[in-house]
This record gives C-alpha cells, sequence and structure tokens, in this order.
C-alpha cells in the first residue's frame, strides 16, 4: 500500500511543472487573445499533427497532460491531441536507455511513432473538415474556467512583480487580476484529481500482480495486440513500463509492445475525462485512439516489421 501511494505521487508530481505551465500559457492566451490570434490558432491547427507527433515523443507523460488542456480549450485540433497521444511514450524511452539498447534502435522506434501519430492525426482533422465538414471550434479557455469553477473573476489584483516582469494583467468583464493565482488553482485541483486515481490504479496493480498480466498477454496471435491495447490505455505510468519490460524479456514481440505503446497517452487520457465536459467526444478519441494504436501493431506483424 505505501509503495502504491509513494510511486502514484512520485508520477503526479512529475505532472505539476506541466500543468502550471500549461495554464499559465491557457490563462495568458484567454487574456490576450485577439479575434486575430484565435484565427492564427484555428488555421495553424491543420499543420498541429506534425507538431504534436514530434513533440509527443518527448519521454514521460507531461505532454500529452498538457496537451489534453489545451484541447479541452480549443486551443488545438482533435487530430492534434491524437498525434499526441499516439507518440507519447511515457516511460519506454528511460527503460530503453537503462537497458542500453541502442542508440539508432531507439531512434527508430520513436521516428516510427511520431510517424504514426502525425499520420493519423492528420488523417483525422482531414475527414473531420473535408467528410463530415467540421472546423475547429473557437478557443474558448474560458469555458474551462466555468467548469472548474475557479472563481478566476473574483480574483483580486496581485503578483505585481509578475505582471511588471510579464505585463500578464488579465482583463475580464470589467476586473483585472493576475493569472498566476487561477493557474495555480487549475493546476492543483488537476493534480490532486490525478494522485487520487493513480493510488487507486497503482493498489489495483498490485492486487493483479505482474504474472497476471503476463497470463493475460499470453493468449495468443492476435488477441494479443488488442490485449496489449487494453493495457496501454491504463492512465498510468506502469502500463508502459510493463509493455516494454516485456518486450525486452521477450515476452511480447515488437507488434504488440507497438500496439500497447501507441495506445498508452500516460495520464493525458485521466485528464481529458476530466477536463474536457463532452463526455462523446471522449469516449470517441478513446475509441479512435485504441483502434489507430491496435490496428498500426497488427499491421507491423503482417509485414514483418521489427525492430
Amino acid at each position: 500500500m505505501s509503495d502504491a501511494i509513494l510511486d502514484a505521487a512520485l508520477d503526479s508530481f512529475k505532472m505539476l511543472p506541466f500543468l502550471i505551465i500549461t495554464y499559465l500559457f491557457m490563462e495568458y492566451l484567454e487574456a490576450h487573445a485577439s479575434g486575430r490570434i484565435s484565427e492564427a490558432v484555428k488555421n495553424s491547427g491543420r499543420f498541429g499533427p506534425v507538431i504534436g507527433g514530434i513533440a509527443g515523443i518527448a519521454p514521460q507523460c507531461g505532454f500529452s497532460t498538457a496537451a489534453s488542456n489545451l484541447y479541452a480549450g480549443k486551443v488545438i485540433t482533435a487530430g492534434t491531441l491524437l498525434a499526441i497521444f499516439l507518440s507519447t511514450s511515457d516511460e519506454m524511452l528511460p527503460l530503453f536507455i537503462s537497458e542500453q539498447v541502442e542508440v539508432q534502435r531507439i531512434a527508430l522506434i520513436l521516428m516510427l511513432k511520431a510517424a504514426i501519430g502525425i499520420f493519423f492525426g492528420l488523417l483525422f482533422d482531414f475527414l473531420r473538415r473535408n467528410v463530415f465538414k467540421k472546423e475547429q471550434e473557437p478557443m474558448d479557455i474560458h469555458s474551462l474556467c466555468v467548469r472548474e469553477d475557479c472563481h478566476c473573476d473574483d480574483e483580486e489584483p496581485g503578483f505585481k512583480d509578475m505582471k511588471e516582469v510579464l505585463d500578464l494583467k488579465h482583463h475580464d468583464h470589467g476586473k483585472n487580476h493576475g493569472i498566476l493565482k487561477p493557474a495555480l488553482r487549475h493546476s492543483i485541483r488537476i493534480f490532486i484529481f490525478i494522485l487520487i486515481v493513480s493510488v487507486f490504479i497503482n493498489i489495483a496493480v498490485e492486487v493483479l500482480g505482474e504474472e497476471s498480466i503476463k497470463s493475460f498477454l499470453n493468449e495468443g496471435g492476435i488477441l494479443i495486440h488488442f490485449a496489449a491495447g487494453l493495457i496501454g490505455l491504463i492512465p498510468n505510468c506502469a502500463a508502459s513500463v510493463f509493455l516494454t519490460e516485456f518486450y525486452l524479456d521477450g515476452i511480447i514481440g515488437f507488434g504488440p509492445m507497438m500496439s500497447g505503446l501507441l495506445c498508452g497517452a500516460g495520464l493525458g487520457l485521466l485528464v481529458l475525462f476530466r477536463v474536457n465536459n463532452d463526455l462523446r467526444k471522449n469516449l470517441s478519441l478513446l475509441g479512435i485512439l485504441y483502434f489507430c494504436g491496435v490496428f498500426s501493431g497488427i499491421v507491423l506483424d503482417i509485414l514483418n516489421i521489427s525492430l
């Protein structure tokens, strides 16, 4: 129990700096975004999956949590979020490095994950715009404040030093207040939520045990991909650790590992369901992520691609 709580606390604290930076950025956008900025964000979304797919390969899942918040505020497109989720590697990279896997092999795997994320992200946004005729909605960060009940409008002027240095003044409904306090409030709320859920997940993993998870992955055939994908969807860093270790130990092949890691968005999925109130869209993204990850892993096996 103590180990489960400690691991959850460490994983959650890793996310805190990303959350604070993200919410500061979003508060700044809300305070200063003119119509031209909103339009620029909307148009740049067409290339967002490329940037997201590349940025998502950074280790740990902090970037995916930031992306979930940006998507909830309609700063990035659904395709960009999908690209980031697919390319995110979580604990894979640190484990590969610790096991002294060849640098060229690591680079190829990271580039492959990024390429898959970019492909599906661009495809998803293309289909939304040209087939389903759905354009990116206008940026709406303020609705996040309303849902989180952060009382941004009630903040008194403060944090003068930060305002003087960065000129960050938030004008909303005739009131003038700093962006730091609401950003910290958002971050702490999400941090507590992540911590509580992570503790429950870690306890569940401890109860199930590593052997049970190995048995789950040894069903054989194509079912391994679906099982690995389900494990990857677990919003916890332990999922990527299991999948990577099982691959390095020869328990699963390259294709199933990719199925699981492509589905694994770390804590990003958890944050998405917390901050975005459109449950239908969240579930749709979850299903699309699972399909893209499992499908890609199966295709890699069919093509006999292994690294």
